[in-house]
């Protein structure tokens, strides 16, 4: 014999479709939640683990064919300059183009370098710092590996033979590229569909810019094209955060004027070697040292910064390095002898290893990560410019005064005064907001055991209390 209840409670769920549908839509909401837990917790278990370290692979050998390609290029200087009977300005338009470009925008390296730096943002969390101490050892294989096998495919193939074997060897991006897989963030926010009415009308409203006809709100058309464009300038190259960010704002400007003479050694010490009577083989060696020793220091610098005392201060390493590496120049201009060149490297190494090292991860710090790849496409832009012009312009003051210690004087002047731009506005920057929040104090604070009189309203008068309603049925 049925219950009674179960009876009812079945005769109710098939007369009344209501209980049916809350029902479905009450288990469709938990199937979602559920589904929302089993990504969060794949996304926890694809950072800092399993195929996060295949991405830091990649991005080594990403970081070795693009950012490390352009350290050979003084060595094809001499033979460029002389097919083309170019001046040293002329002919250093070559690599600061190439490096301009592979830092400020374009096609194949740019994308690939910077696509990487991104991709390993997002994959590493808590072991990001020694991620990018390691990733950017592969701009150290770069340094040792491209200039050896340029010198050699220069001596057997010749120049123009030997660009056609390097197209070849940096298609290799490509597998690269297909490693670095998107990676599902653990708060990571789903697109929210248009409402139903504004679809349509949008559509309508592109249509008709789109087909240039005419509107009774011309002008307000022309006012949305433009605040649409802000907006895509706003999200792609992130003005906004240049403008409100304070810190990424003295960063950008640190980095880019110091970019007007962190790339001058290393386009001109091949040919100053051989000007004062170094062997070709030998001069080329000494890109070779400094990115040898680049291998080992850059991840004992990654390892050092992401200790918790360096928490928030990596940008004054970062000056420290910046400043190391200005002050080394004057052994150049000191005395040309290989063994002298040899210590130069090594130093400039150490300084190269602070810089490469901390250059992201600085940018990390100062940024949020979910606007960094925006940042990171503003602060490369801004940089490749003044990386576009260092180059040529030293060119010019070589070819006037037949002297190639200029060069390593302009290298000291830029360097050395972006790193005390940087360090000197940090620590204002600093002590302005310590400040700040000293001068945060209550004022009208009543004290713990202070009495104040309130004023008193009257009470209304006595109310029924209300009725009592039992529901007996449904």
């Amino acid at each position: 014999m049925s219950c009674p209840r179960s009876h009812t409670l079945a005769t109710l769920r098939l007369t009344n479709p209501c209980l049916n549908l809350s029902r479905l839509a009450w288990e469709e909401k938990e199937a979602v939640m559920s589904q929302g837990q089993a990504g969060e917790r794949k996304a926890a278990n694809a950072q800092d683990q399993g195929w996060a370290w295949m991405v830091l692979l990649a991005a080594v050998v990403l970081q070795a064919m693009t950012l490390g390609f352009p350290s050979c290029i003084g060595i094809f200087f001499t033979d460029l300059q002389r097919d083309f009977q170019a001046s040293n300005s002329e002919t250093s338009w070559f690599p600061s183009i190439m490096v301009a470009v592979l830092h400020g925008g374009g096609l194949g390296s740019c994308f690939s370098f910077q696509a990487g730096v991104t991709a390993l943002g997002y994959y590493f969390v808590r072991w990001r710092t020694l991620a990018n101490a390691m990733a950017s050892t592969g701009v150290s294989l770069g340094f040792t590996l491209w200039p050896l096998l340029s010198q050699y495919l220069l001596d057997e193939m010749g120049w123009r033979n030997t660009f056609l074997i390097f197209g070849g060897i940096l298609l290799n991006c490509c597998v690269c590229g297909a490693i670095m897989r998107p990676v599902q963030l653990a708060s990571g926010s789903v697109l929210q569909s248009p409402k139903p009415g504004e679809e349509p009308r949008r559509r309508a409203e592109e249509t008709q810019l789109s087909n240039g006809a005419s509107s009774p709100h011309h002008e307000l058309q022309k006012q949305s094209r433009r605040t649409a464009c802000f907006h895509v300038l706003q999200k792609y190259l992130a003005f906004d955060i240049f403008c409100q960010n304070k810190r990424f704002q003295i960063y950008t400007i640190g980095v880019t004027w110091m970019m007007m003479g962190f790339a001058l050694p290393h386009i001109y010490l091949v040919p100053y070697a051989i000007q004062n009577g170094v062997e070709e083989r030998r001069a080329a060696l000494l890109i070779s040292v400094i990115g040898f020793i680049n291998i080992f220091i850059r991840p004992f610098t990654g390892l050092l910064s992401g200790h918790r005392v360096f928490s928030g201060r990596r940008i004054y390493l970062f000056s420290l390095a910046v400043l190391l590496c200005g002050l080394s120049n004057f052994i150049c201009v000191a005395s040309a002898e290989f063994s002298v060149l040899i210590i130069y490297c090594v130093i400039l190494s150490i300084a190269m290893s602070g810089i490469g090292a901390l250059t992201f991860q600085v940018l990390m710090d100062v940024v949020e990560m979910d606007r960094f790849s925006s940042a990171l496409g503003l602060f490369t832009i801004v940089e490749s410019i003044t990386l576009l012009l260092g180059p040529p312009l030293t060119g010019v003051l070589v070819d006037i005064t037949n002297d190639f210690h200029y060069v390593f004087y302009n290298s000291s002047f830029f360097l050395i005064s972006a790193a005390l731009f940087m360090a000197l506005s940090f620590c204002a920057l600093e002590k302005k907001t310590r400040l700040k929040e000293a001068s945060k104090v209550p004022v009208d604070n009543p004290s713990r055991y202070q009495y104040s009189e309130m004023p008193t309203e009257s009470q209304p008068e006595s109310q029924p209390p209300p009725a009592v309603v039992y529901i007996t049925s449904i």
